[in-house]
């Protein structure tokens, strides 16, 4: 049995507003997601505070969504400091291949599939 499966890599950007950035975020700064791991370039640094507010939506955006699920279509988020007019743009870049077995010990279900 192929145990292949496809996810999106990502670019999260950090993007203007018309609201001032009173946080250390500077426009375009960025990390990538590829698989499980977090890229950040040399040069940039990037809030843990705006990073946890990311986090949570990164795995699901790696994945094949449906067209109506909001999921796909929100890709901009807020800053969680209220005052901060910065935002954070989720892009996918591209696509990856891993392996099943390569990412876990645990067996594929036949039952958990669609």
């Amino acid at each position: 049995m192929d145990d292949k499966f496809t996810l999106f890599n990502l670019k999260v950007e950090v993007v203007g507003t018309d609201q001032p950035m009173v946080c250390r975020h500077k426009e375009g700064d960025y990390f990538l997601v590829i698989g499980e791991d977090l890229i950040f370039p040399e040069t940039n640094s990037f809030s843990m505070y705006a990073l946890s507010a990311i986090l949570p939506l990164l795995p699901a955006k790696q994945r094949p969504l449906h067209a109506n699920d909001w999921m796909l279509s929100d890709s901009l988020i807020a800053c969680p400091d209220p005052n901060c007019g910065a935002r954070f743009k989720i892009t996918r870049i591209g696509t990856k291949e891993f392996s099943h077995a390569e990412c876990t010990i645990e067996p594929i279900h036949k039952g958990d599939q669609p």
